[in-house]
């Protein structure tokens, strides 16, 4: 993985739009990486690699909008998303790599093709499930947080905060599967900066980029992209 050019080719953008997303469009677009990165490497791969970088992406974002999230909104997502995340841990052992690569492009092709038609308005709860799986929580996240009508300031430091405790949360079950190893945290380590400067540009940018545009843009890659995965994993 680590010496594909194509790897470093697909992941370097991808991280950097996730970095954007996760600290200046709460994390909306964010379940593009996985899926992305999926199309040149396993899908076990993509996720144990990005794993840490979210955590790292998100101790970077929560520096800059501490103390600004809605508490209350937070105690009814949390206990949901973490009943999620143990269904993805029960049920992982039963995923082969053509199943989550069928899983990831249905997942993909799903928000995105919803996220256009809906001008992103969405109704169900966030689920853990997507999460564990594709890290994919920004959509179903967006989908209960906008109509709760939060302000700005608000909607983005508690969209932070939940990836922030659901990421945590999360490595305890990728360590248990063994998905934390040398190999890919190397991969990890590599692609540190590049999402460390996602990060930074996502905090300049929240005010001066339309959020509108940037999201239809990742939305229909993430169409794209879902395509292309349920193709593959149908011809395995």
């Amino acid at each position: 993985m680590l010496t594909d050019p194509l790897f470093w080719l697909v992941a370097i953008p991808a991280v950097l739009m996730t970095g954007i997303s996760k600290s200046g469009f709460a994390g909306g677009v964010g379940g593009l990486t996985v899926p992305l990165m999926a199309l040149v490497v396993s899908p076990l791969a993509a996720t144990a690699v990005m794993l840490p970088l979210l955590i790292y992406m998100d101790i970077l974002s929560v520096r800059s909008w501490w103390g600004k999230h809605n508490a209350r909104q937070l105690s009814i997502l949390l206990p949901a998303a973490i009943v999620g995340i143990a269904i993805g841990y029960l049920l992982f052992d039963h995923l082969n790599e053509q199943y989550l690569r069928g899983i990831l492009g249905a997942i993909s092709l799903g928000f995105g093709t919803y996220g256009l038609l809906l001008s992103g308005r969405f109704e169900h709860k966030p689920s853990g499930f997507t999460s564990f799986v594709a890290h994919a929580g920004g959509p179903p996240l967006n989908a209960y947080l906008l109509p709760q009508r939060l302000v700005k300031s608000q909607y983005l430091a508690t969209a932070v905060m939940f990836f922030a405790v659901v990421n945590g949360v999360k490595l305890i079950p990728y360590s248990l599967l063994g998905q934390i190893n040398v190999a890919n945290l190397w991969g990890t380590m590599l692609l540190a900066p590049v999402a460390w400067l996602g990060v930074r540009l996502g905090l300049r940018l929240q005010d001066k980029v339309s959020e509108s545009l940037f999201k239809q843009i990742i939305l229909a890659l993430m169409v794209l992209i879902g395509i292309r995965l349920l193709w593959s994993a149908l011809l395995g």
